[in-house]
């Protein structure tokens, strides 16, 4: 375990990063790597090594505030200033999700457009270990990725979707959850995500309505629930309910089970969350491609903080945010002591993290040096 390197080393390497065309594909494909061999000591997802189950890989955009005026930073449709990246982030069903792609773009870039959501998801994919036969990967998204150029290049990249559709941009989708809504037998009730029943909230699968140009095999699923108190009644809602749907080619006959699959990509909200903690919500350089590979470099410090917490962490810590594991494991006090060539860690006996941080060290030093 080597001294970590000065402020000035740190600047000199960010620097050289950014000056290398291919450094920051380099640096992920090296995490590529790293992460085959990660899982192999017992990182890897739960159900990942089940054909059945899918795997789900959650893209969207999020906006970053520039508070001087730095290379390509544009206003953003929020009436801010800074840069709108997009990230790709591996549900692991677990608590976690896992850094596979970041794309830094000016803060006036359509989240819908097309070339950009699909580089992301190329990262994704290449940076992701192989996958059993037969396993199906699902990229789920916002209304940004239900685009026909997206569906076309995920369906093309043999990946399947569950997108949020628009339903206001599809007069033909509004017209048929319009008549839809008076069947009353064609609504089941819908669940949350630990499958107990959403109290007046039902889903539904429009059969006869495809979307002209778009890719064959695509389904729409419907969700109503009524308008949460002090919500703002709009034209599309009917009746004190409220419609959202999900634009998918995964199979099944459970729809209820598609849906809240789906509505489960909320998780990578608090994903977001934890890049902008680890360093993504302040670049630092007026250079652009300097705070490119600063938004890299952030996403590998967030992959092996997702490591470190499946291999060597337990109950809370494993699950914690960026904040709270610096505050309790990453900021300890410590004496660090040499005898007989032995190194000694000498912790506060009275932190109340003490233990789980010995204990990290010692599953740390226990696992087998991988080859290479």
């Amino acid at each position: 375990m080597g001294k970590a390197a000065s402020e000035p080393t740190a600047w000199r390497t960010l620097e050289a990063i950014a000056a290398d065309d291919l450094a920051v594909s380099r640096l992920f494909d090296a995490v590529a790597a790293a992460r085959e061999q990660v899982w192999g000591l017992g990182a890897t997802p739960p159900g990942w090594d089940d054909p059945t189950k899918a795997a789900y890989v959650d893209l969207d955009a999020t906006l970053l505030t520039s508070h001087s005026d730095k290379a390509q930073a544009a206003g953003t449709y929020r009436g801010g200033f800074g840069f709108s990246p997009i990230l790709a982030f591996l549900d692991r069903g677990d608590g976690r999700g896992e850094p596979l792609g970041l794309l830094l773009r000016p803060g006036n870039a359509g989240p819908n457009n097309v070339d950009d959501n699909a580089d992301v998801l190329e990262q994704a994919l290449a940076w992701l270990p192989p996958r059993p036969a037969g396993k199906p990967l699902v990229v789920r998204g916002d209304s940004a990725m239900a685009t026909r150029g997206f569906v076309t290049y995920a369906r093309a990249a043999g990946v399947k979707v569950s997108v949020s559709l628009p339903i206001g941009v599809h007069p033909r989708v509004q017209t048929a959850i319009r008549a839809l809504h008076t069947h009353a037998d064609a609504w089941t009730p819908a669940v949350r995500q630990d499958r107990s029943v959403r109290d007046g909230a039902h889903v539904a699968e429009l059969t006869d309505v495809a979307l002209d140009g778009w890719p064959d095999g695509l389904r729409i699923i419907v969700r109503r629930e009524p308008l949460h108190p002090g919500a703002q009644q709009t034209l599309d809602d009917i009746d004190g309910h409220r419609f959202t749907a999900v634009l998918t080619d995964v199979a099944g006959d459970d729809i209820v089970a598609l849906d809240a699959d789906h509505r489960a990509r909320a998780h990578i909200e608090d994903r977001i969350k934890d890049a902008k903690d680890t360093g993504l919500a302040n670049l630092p350089c007026g250079d652009f491609d300097r705070n490119a590979a600063w938004a890299a470099v952030v996403m590998v410090a967030l992959t092996l903080v997702c490591w470190t917490q499946t291999l060597l962490l337990d109950g809370e810590l494993a699950l914690a945010r960026p904040p709270t594991l610096r505050y309790r494991l990453w900021h300890v006090a410590a004496r660090v002591a040499h005898h007989a060539r032995r190194t000694f860690i000498h912790l506060d006996a009275d932190w109340p993290w003490a233990a789980a941080l010995q204990q990290a060290f010692q599953r740390l030093f226990a696992l087998p040096i991988p080859d290479g």
